[in-house]
């Protein structure tokens, strides 16, 4: 990568990161006597959509014509249903269920995978390719929506009142979500790092050629120290971390952000792509973003609904 190519990625990763942390701040604190997640809805929503279209610009370059009108809804619908189920059905002396949250979500999808099913139903026609189209559109959905729905859920877990006002000893406010994009991120960083300036070994060089076994092992101690930073630095009770603890939860969640990562180069392998767009400048695209957060994000709501 030149140096040029270096300089617009480090550029746009630190816009980006502001960005996040400008939204993450209003949420935790409520600005505006908005509710938990709804400063953080709007991301949510950008990627759904980014993310759909991304997806369908692939197919389209394999020749599968994916259903976008009725995706890019079906995939924003699921985050969103974790957001107002949980907030919708709770009540000043409940505390929102993560399972209740994700329910909803569940809900959602199969909701609107019947719709998806009703528009091929109704435009079929021989050799259409139905059952392909229909087939990858379920997968985007869950590639897209269901991890978008656990960030949703890990930023309302344990939430008392779901109000700006929240207060309570099972208090855990913005912290898991947090903890979810600063291991996996740290990873990330930690791994581009060294593997750029080190990398001798490849890790999978039929699917990532520029990742190496240097690279992931920095990744992981990345990944660590900024489990041990965040869960340390919050000042939780004990009976209020994440299962295992912070060594365990960097691990888990660093390692399951690699094959997030990896998941996505083998995505863009079959569809013969390089990145998946080019909307985020040096970054790639919105999926190139998210990537290693998306198959992160279902172990970090394991880990921390099964808190203590």
């Amino acid at each position: 990568m030149s140096g040029v190519a270096k300089a617009g990625r480090i550029a746009m990763g630190t816009a980006v990161a502001a960005l996040f942390s400008g939204l993450a701040w209003a949420d935790a604190v409520g600005l505006a006597n908005a509710a938990p997640a709804w400063w953080l809805l709007p991301i949510a929503v950008v990627v759904a959509i980014g993310g759909v279209d991304e997806m369908c610009r692939l197919c389209a370059g394999r020749g599968l014509f994916l259903p976008a009108w009725p995706l890019r809804p079906a995939v924003v619908a699921v985050p969103l249903a974790a957001a107002c189920g949980a907030q919708a059905f709770s009540s000043a002396t409940s505390i929102a269920s993560p399972t209740a949250a994700i329910g909803w979500a569940t809900a959602t999808f199969a909701a609107a995978l019947v719709v998806l099913c009703a528009v091929e139903v109704a435009g079929y026609r021989p050799a259409s390719r139905a059952f392909e189209r229909l087939s990858v559109a379920a997968f985007v959905m869950a590639y897209l929506g269901l991890p978008l729905a656990f960030m949703v859920s890990l930023r309302l877990l344990c939430v008392e009142n779901l109000g700006p006002e929240q207060r309570g000893p099972g208090h855990l406010g913005i912290v898991p979500l947090l903890s979810l994009v600063g291991v996996v991120k740290a990873g990330d960083v930690a791994a581009y790092a060294v593997g750029s300036l080190a990398g001798r070994n490849r890790m999978a060089p039929l699917l990532s050629p520029g990742k190496t076994w240097e690279g992931a092992g920095a990744g992981l101690a990345g990944s660590l120290a900024a489990s041990w930073f965040i869960l340390r630095g919050a000042g939780l009770e004990p009976g209020a971390q994440p299962w295992g603890g912070w060594m365990a939860y960097g691990l888990a969640v660093g390692a399951a952000g690699m094959l997030g990562d990896l998941a996505e180069s083998l995505i863009k392998r079959e569809l013969d792509a390089k990145d998946s767009g080019r909307s985020l400048g040096g970054l790639g695209g919105v999926l190139d973003l998210v990537d290693s957060l998306l198959l992160a994000t279902p172990v970090a709501w394991l880990m921390w609904v099964n808190a203590g």
